[in-house]
């Protein structure tokens, strides 16, 4: 891995302007030694203009790796958002050979075109090519490539730096190993904009529910669209629905409980996340649904309370009253979100950031409920007959009881 960080380094600095001397990228193995490493990880993270994986079946093992592609996918998401940036800016390169149906969900959306670096780049990956000598003119070429591609995402990406992440808090972008698909739902219980009240703002609201967007100072996306995106780069697979839903029976916001590792098109269980606006609870129908739906929530059924503090109307009185009318709607709820990890979520999550920020903990805290209190059910087929260890008969000790073979 030196010896291709080197000459990608080299090749960058020939293909830009950038001023002798300088070194034009880092390598995370290169810090990962020494005190403060964790922290210059992230701010390099935070600043860097391109995200460039060396993949391999051990780098999708690897929870260090997992947390630097959530980090990063995490910044590119923040500037999306934001409206400031819309090109991935990781680019992908083969270490060693991976099978592609084997990528963890939040890794399929990149785009890998290997064909461009040619057959033997992509059966035997960059390691390949470096260990076999008689492929060194098509390791060269190769890194080459890999270098202009880098440059030009560089320059159209336009990634703007971002906040440094603590690294101890990132989550991992893949699950663990031995852990098959997990699946998460979300449902939005928001105002559309013919249902508000005459007295509210109506730009954080569209014609649907999950056009919500409560940080509209801050992102030109709704909130349900970057909640999707989010917690698919932590590698669930997630369905999203608004309470106003239940009122045809079309796309109910929770699944009926049934088997952990149920398939979500047949309706299976999963932890659960509530995206609420307290504005919502203006409109006594859907107040009225609101209540019964937390009556019949599971533990694993969590809230998130965006409350933008940017807000005028979100403030004084109102925001007080409207608070204490959602403690008596959905109590149930608010309490399975009262850990310590997921308070923020449910008291008022004030900014964007804040929100990216505590999403994480609350689908690894519904997560951890779901699979705490959910109900497993053995597979279809007959029970099989538990396997017993069998051996030779020992004749009884001389109390009778069984002769363990020691020594007398």
């Amino acid at each position: 891995m030196h010896v291709l960080f080197r000459d990608l380094c080299t090749h960058i600095m020939a293909l830009t302007d950038m001023p002798a001397g300088s070194l034009p990228g880092f390598m995370d193995r290169e810090m990962r030694s020494g005190e403060g490493w964790p922290q210059r990880l992230s701010e390099n993270l935070a600043t860097c203009r391109v995200f460039v994986p060396l993949l391999s079946p051990r780098y999708f093992s690897s929870e260090m790796c997992g947390r630097e592609w959530y980090a990063f996918t995490e910044r590119m998401l923040r500037a999306k958002a934001a409206g400031t940036h819309d090109v991935s800016a990781i680019v992908p390169a083969l270490w060693t050979r991976v099978d592609y149906a084997q990528l963890p969900d939040s890794v399929r959306h990149i785009h890998l075109d290997h064909a461009t670096y040619g057959d033997r780049y992509a059966a035997n990956g960059i390691y390949g090519l470096i260990k076999l000598n008689r492929l060194r003119d098509e390791y060269e070429e190769t890194v080459l490539r890999l270098a202009e591609r880098i440059v030009r995402v560089a320059h159209e990406s336009s990634l703007p730096t971002g906040r440094p992440r603590d690294y101890e808090g990132t989550p991992s972008a893949f699950r663990p190993r031995g852990v098959g698909p997990r699946h998460i739902h979300v449902t939005v219980a928001a105002p559309t904009r013919d249902s508000l009240p005459e007295e509210r703002d109506a730009r954080p609201y569209g014609e649907d529910a999950r056009d919500w967007n409560p940080y509209h100072g801050e992102s030109t996306r709704p909130l349900a669209a970057l909640t999707e995106e989010l917690i698919r780069s932590l590698d669930y697979r997630i369905t999203v629905s608004s309470l106003d839903d239940e009122e045809t029976g079309e796309n109910p916001p929770f699944p009926p409980d049934t088997t952990p590792d149920a398939a979500p098109d047949k309706g299976a269980g999963r932890p659960g996340i509530l995206l609420v606006d307290r504005w919502v609870l203006s409109d006594e129908d859907r107040r009225r649904r609101l209540k019964a739906f937390d009556a019949a929530a599971r533990p694993w059924v969590n809230a998130v309370v965006p409350w933008n503090r940017a807000d005028a109307q979100c403030q004084g009185a109102e925001g007080r009253r409207l608070s204490a009318e959602l403690e008596r709607t959905i109590p149930l709820i608010l309490d399975h979100g009262r850990h310590t990890n997921t308070r923020t979520a449910v008291s008022g999550v004030p900014n964007l950031k804040a929100f990216t920020d505590v999403l994480p903990a609350v689908v690894a805290h519904s997560t951890r409920l779901y699979l705490k209190h959910a109900t497993a059910h053995p597979p279809p087929g007959p029970a099989l007959p538990r396997p017993r260890l069998t051996g030779p008969t020992r004749p009884p000790g001389p109390d009778g009881g069984p002769d363990l073979g020691g020594e007398a």
